[in-house]
C-alpha cells in the first residue's frame, strides 16, 4: 500500500510524522510524496493559532479532493487539531475517515490497514529510540524529541491541553538515538520539546539538559559535528547550563530562548512573570558566559490589556537587548486559552501596526548584527542549491538554526564541487537584513556525506 504525508506546523510535529512512516515502512507499506499515488493520505495538523488552524483545514480539503481524482481511498487526519476539534471534524468534514490525536500515534498502521486499533494502556505517547522512524529532513541533519508535553502556565497558550503534562524521555535513550544518527551521517542535531530546559526534573535529574549536551558532545564520530537545542524557558536557563554550551565545542552557541513580551504587566497576565530588566540582565549573563553567541527570541504582540505604554517598553527592550533574531507573532485569541476569558483586547488594525513596527525595529538590528561578520572567516553547514536557482547554493552558520534563521548564499563556490552536508569554511563578504553572502576559501574534506536523502518522502507545508 502507498501511503501519502503532508506535515504541518513546527519540528515537534514533523518527529510524530516521521514516527508515523516509521510504523508503516516497518509493517510493509510504501512512501510516496505524491498524493495523487497514495492509496491513502495522512495529513498532520497544526491549530496553534488561527492561521495554522485555517493552514490545516485547507490542506485537509485539498487532499480530500484525492479520493476523487487519484487513487487515493482514504484520508485520514492526524496531530494538534485533533485534539482540539475532534467532534468538529467527525461532524462537518465526512471527507476524513479517521482521525489520530497526538497520544495515538501509534494507531497509525492500524488505520491505514482498515482494522480496528488496539486500545493503548498510556495516555501519553512518547517515542524512544527504538521507534521505527524515518527522517524526513535533508540528509545532513535531525530532530531529536527530548520530552512531550509542558507543565507551564501560559495563558495564551493550548499547548498543554492535548500535549499533556511534561514527560522527558529516559536519558540512555535520548543518546542511543544520537548515537545511531551521527553513525549514520547525520552532521547537526536539534533537540526539541515543548521547554527542552525541563528537561530530566520529572524523574529527578539535576541540570538535566547540561548533562545530556555534556555527553552529546562526547559522542565520538568520524566527521565534524553541531548539536543545539531549542525552546528553552527563560526562568530555566542556569549558569550550569551555560557553562556546559561554552565548555563543548561541538555544542553550537546559539541560545533559542522565546521571551514573548517584556513589560512585567503583560509578562504577568501571560503567567510567565519578570521584566525586561530581569530579561537583559540573563542576556548579558548568557554573553559573559558564551562568548559569541546568537541569542534568538520571539515576541507576541497585541496580548490581552497591552497598552501603548506597554508595546513602547517591549520596543525600548528590542533595541537596548540588540538579539540577533526575534520574530513577532500576532496574539491569536484561542477559545480554550485562559487569555481568551481577559479583558482589553486589543483590534486586529493597532496588533498589525505593533508586529509591523516592531520587526522594522529588528530589521535594523539584524542588519548591524550581519555586518560586524563581514571579512570574517567562519565554519558552515552546506545546504545544497538555493530553492530559487540551483545555480546559487545556500550554507548555514552554526548560529542559524534550519529553517527558521536567515542562510548564507554562497557566491563563490571555487575550484571543488559542492556537497550538501559537508562543512566547509566561508569568508563573510556581504550582509542583508537577515541573511549573509560569502565565498568558500578552503578544500572540502576527503569524504563527504552520501546517506540516503529522505526529505522527498514528505510534502512540508
Amino acid at each position: 500500500m502507498k501511503i501519502g504525508f503532508v506535515s504541518l506546523g513546527c519540528p515537534k510535529n514533523l518527529v510524530d510524522t516521521e514516527v508515523m512512516m516509521g510504523q508503516l515502512t516497518q509493517a510493509g507499506h510504501e512512501l510516496t510524496p505524491h498524493p495523487s499515488d497514495a492509496d491513502v493520505i495522512v495529513v498532520n495538523t497544526c491549530s496553534f493559532i488561527d492561521p495554522a488552524k485555517q493552514e490545516s483545514v485547507d490542506t485537509i480539503l485539498e487532499m480530500a479532493e484525492y479520493k476523487k481524482t487519484g487513487r487515493a481511498q482514504k484520508l485520514i487526519v492526524a496531530g494538534c487539531l485533533v485534539e482540539r476539534y475532534r467532534g468538529d471534524i467527525q461532524k462537518n468534514m465526512p471527507e476524513v475517515d479517521a482521525l489520530i490525536g497526538t497520544n495515538e500515534l501509534d494507531r497509525v498502521t492500524a488505520l491505514c490497514e482498515g482494522l480496528e486499533p488496539k486500545d493503548n494502556p498510556l495516555d501519553a505517547y512518547l517515542y524512544h529510540d527504538a521507534t521505527p522512524r524515518v527522517l524526513s529532513t535533508p540528509k545532513h541533519y535531525a530532530y531529536i524529541k527530548i520530552a512531550e508535553g509542558c507543565d507551564h502556565p501560559c495563558t495564551f497558550c493550548v499547548i498543554p491541553q492535548y500535549r499533556g503534562a511534561f514527560r522527558s524521555r529516559r536519558f540512555e535513550s535520548v543518546i542511543s538515538e544520537a548515537t545511531r544518527l551521527f553513525s549514520q551521517g547525520i552532521r547537526e542535531i536539534n533537540l526539541i520539546g515543548q521547554d527542552t530546559t525541563c528537561y530530566g526534573e520529572d524523574f529527578g535529574l539535576k541540570d538535566g539538559l547540561a548533562v545530556l549536551l555534556a555527553r552529546l558532545a562526547q559522542i565520538e564520530t568520524d566527521h565534524p559535528k553541531w548539536v543545539r537545542f531549542l525552546y528553552a524557558y527563560p526562568n530555566r536557563v542556569t549558569q550550569k547550563l551555560l557553562d556546559t554550551i561554552a565548555e563543548h565545542a561541538d555544542l553550537v552557541k546559539y541560545i533559542d530562548m522565546p521571551l514573548q513580551h517584556a513589560s512585567a504587566n503583560v509578562l504577568k497576565r501571560m503567567k510567565r512573570g519578570a521584566n525586561g530588566d530581569i530579561f537583559l540582565k540573563l542576556l548579558e549573563r548568557i554573553r559573559r558566559t558564551i562568548p559569541g553567541v546568537a541569542i534568538r527570541t520571539s515576541m507576541i504582540v497585541g496580548f490581552p490589556g497591552e497598552t501603548d505604554k506597554d508595546f513602547e517598553e517591549l520596543c525600548q527592550f528590542a533595541e537596548a537587548a540588540h538579539l540577533d533574531r526575534l520574530g513577532v507573532f500576532s496574539y491569536s485569541d484561542e477559545d480554550t486559552s485562559k487569555s481568551f476569558e481577559l479583558d482589553g483586547k486589543v483590534g486586529a488594525k493597532t496588533i498589525y501596526q505593533r508586529k509591523r513596527h516592531l520587526m522594522s525595529l529588528q530589521r535594523k538590528i539584524s542588519r548591524a548584527q550581519n555586518r560586524k561578520l563581514v571579512g570574517r572567516e567562519m565554519q558552515v553547514l552546506v545546504e545544497g542549491p538555493s530553492a530559487d536557482s540551483e545555480l546559487v547554493w545556500e550554507a548555514r552558520l552554526s548560529t542559524q538554526a534550519p529553517d527558521i534563521d536567515g542562510t548564507c548564499y554562497i557566491s563563490d563556490p571555487g575550484e571543488f564541487p559542492l556537497h550538501a552536508g559537508e562543512f566547509r569554511t566561508m569568508k563573510i563578504v556581504k550582509a542583508h537584513d537577515y541573511d549573509l553572502t560569502g565565498d568558500l576559501i578552503d578544500e572540502p574534506a576527503l569524504s563527504s556525506p552520501r546517506t540516503p536523502d529522505h526529505a522527498a518522502l514528505i510534502q512540508l507545508v
